[in-house]
């Protein structure tokens, strides 16, 4: 009889498809959250509001009344982390004590779960090196990645387990990933414009020495290119009558690019005004999240699985 009660409650504690598709999702978003808050701390001056790591002070681990509104800022971005870990976490339980339970499911959200210590002491070296424009870079950059991941996770959790297979035409997949290979490396040349530029984060830190608009030059550049790049895979998809969500992303990357190319001439004509900069820095988790969607579009694992499974770890 006890062990009937303790297979029915643990039976009870067995998530959802649903569930797991929810927390995939909310780590998504609390990642995209991080990019926000860090560009708060970096614009409003606050980079060295804790100033070190992993304590906030030399004697405490949380900011003190001392440190005033710079030390409240970088210790909220701190505490997301935190909540970004609780999110993770749960959304790793559930995968594992799902009723239908998935290998790539449980696996790609193990992964998600390593990235955030190897973030944390990104971070840390951010504080420790007095925010080292190149080390910044890398904790952005890093982030990206981590979005990717999460971003990969939920939509593995709304297909179904057959092998993926392509959705268009042959050439038109390897240009998707291209388009997102090319969104690396505008955010890339991004991040070193941003280490070039007046909003180090503290008033203290060292900038990459660079000419400022030299590099912003450059980064217009990749911009416009990344942009007709999209705007012609939009044409190759309708040419090639591509399945309409296809299409619609590419639609969606195409206007979130330009939107984010006039945020970016604008903030630069106007001398990098804090509220265009923050907005900038959220619409390259826009467009990220966006050329993601794309190349994800492009391909399909069928639709998932009907009805209750067993808990048994199901094939890829």
């Amino acid at each position: 009889m006890l062990v009937y009660a303790a297979v029915v409650n643990l039976d009870r504690l067995r998530a959802s498809d649903a569930t797991v598709r929810r927390l995939a999702l909310s780590s998504v978003v609390v990642n995209v959250l991080l990019v926000v808050t860090g560009g708060a701390v970096r614009l409003t001056g606050s980079g060295l509001g804790c100033p070190t790591w992993p304590k906030c002070t030399d004697s405490s681990y949380h900011n003190t009344p001392a440190y005033g509104f710079h030390g409240y800022i970088e210790f909220g971005n701190r505490l997301l982390t935190f909540v970004v870990a609780v999110v993770v976490t749960l959304t790793f339980l559930a995968a594992v004590f799902a009723v239908r339970r998935r290998r790539s499911v449980v696996w790609l959200s193990f992964v998600n779960g390593l990235t955030i210590p190897a973030q944390a002491v990104i971070g840390g070296l951010t504080v420790l090196t007095k925010l080292n424009p190149y080390v910044v870079a890398a904790h952005f950059l890093f982030t990206v990645l981590i979005i990717a991941a999460s971003y990969a996770l939920w939509k593995r959790t709304r297909e179904g387990d057959e092998p993926a297979r392509s959705v268009v035409r042959p050439p038109l997949r390897p240009l998707t990933a291209g388009l997102a290979g090319l969104t690396v490396v505008v955010l890339t040349i991004g991040t070193v414009v941003t280490g070039s530029g007046p909003h180090a984060g503290d008033q203290h830190a060292k900038r990459t020495g660079l000419d400022p608009g030299m590099i912003a030059q450059l980064h217009a550049d990749a911009v416009m290119l990344l942009i007709g790049a999209s705007v012609a895979a939009w044409f190759a998809f309708r040419a090639t009558d591509a399945p309409h969500p296809v299409r619609r992303a590419a639609l969606v990357l195409v206007g979130l690019e330009l939107g984010q190319g006039a945020i970016g001439f604008v903030q630069y004509f106007t001398h990098l005004p804090v509220l265009l900069v923050g907005l900038h820095m959220a619409g390259s988790a826009a467009v990220w999240l966006a050329a993601l969607a794309l190349l994800f579009a492009t391909r399909t694992r069928g639709p998932v699985p009907a009805g209750r499974a067993s808990s048994a770890v199901l094939p890829e």
